[in-house]
């Protein structure tokens, strides 16, 4: 396959492999993207690039380089959330050109199995959308969450506080007292137990270092634990200040991981059993 109808995410195939290595030999998908973040100094713009769907198109990439890594058998399938390196994976270096000559494998397959033109329109597909999709539509509760009233999405994250055992959870309305949605008590025992305050921002975009400084200046003297939730994602510089040594730490809940947290639940989302196709098997069958 030509450069032109490459695939931007093939730079991630090595990357992962090492990052996972680093690791050793597994993690969980944000851990192996910061990991390869942090190795490799992307700077933010990188970073807070976000599809349509307001998803980061950095992990969006990571993604599908893991799904061909996959595909491939350098990764195992693992069905609880976890990427772990094959034996095969774990011995395993792939540079950029060896990473789309995978692609170009792969791509090939799936156009016998889908009703298009060219290579080209199956990476733009798979560059636009999130390889989850094919179990739980992902990007459409985004959307969905992206497209609330901002009250309604102070009362859906009440509703899924409520549901991950938070008590007493409540808005405050149209106050918004110091950059404060609302509140609510987390018991983590009989004997000891949270007051928490949280922050709703209904975003396509980032948030900033200064935000979530913000909202920790609001939070001091009222509450033992801040949580900001955000259909978005958080700048670098934000995860950096939200974890600052000597200030109270702010728990981010950004849009991939928000999703995790109703998909968990269930709430507002029904579970389906979904058959995935092994096309090794009937790879032969196409030659």
């Amino acid at each position: 396959m030509s450069k032109k109808n490459g695939a931007d995410f093939a730079q991630w195939f090595g990357p992962i492999l090492d990052a996972l290595r680093d690791l050793g030999d597994s993690g969980k998908p944000r851990e192996v993207a910061d990991k390869i973040a942090e190795k490799l100094n992307i700077p933010d713009n990188i970073i807070n690039e976000t599809l349509k769907s307001g998803q980061s198109r950095f992990y969006n990439q990571v993604a599908w380089a893991r799904q061909y890594l996959v595909w491939e058998g350098f990764l195992d399938s693992s069905k609880h959330g976890t990427w772990k390196l094959t034996s095969l994976g774990k011995k395993t270096k792939i540079n950029e050109k060896d990473a789309n000559k995978i692609i170009a494998k792969w791509v090939s397959i799936h156009r016998k199995t889908k009703d298009v033109k060219s290579d080209k329109e199956v990476i733009t597909e798979q560059e636009e959308k999130s390889p989850t999709e094919i179990d739980i539509d992902s990007t459409n509760l985004l959307e969905v969450l992206q497209n609330l009233s901002p009250s309604g999405f102070e009362r859906i994250t009440r509703e899924l506080l409520r549901e991950h055992n938070f008590e007493n959870v409540e808005v405050t309305g149209g106050s918004h007292d110091g950059g404060i949605d609302g509140y609510g008590t987390l018991e983590i025992n009989p004997f000891v137990s949270f007051k928490v305050i949280f922050q709703c921002k209904r975003y396509k975009g980032s948030v900033s270092r200064a935000q979530v400084g913000d909202f920790r200046n609001a939070m001091i003297g009222r509450a033992e634990k801040g949580i900001i939730i955000t259909t978005g994602t958080f700048t670098k510089e934000a995860v950096k200040e939200a974890n600052r040594d000597g200030a109270p730490h702010i728990e981010l809940v950004d849009g991939l991981k928000l999703i995790e947290m109703f998909e968990k639940v269930e709430l507002g989302v029904k579970p389906k059993t979904v058959y995935e196709v092994d096309l090794n098997y009937f790879k032969p069958f196409m030659e």
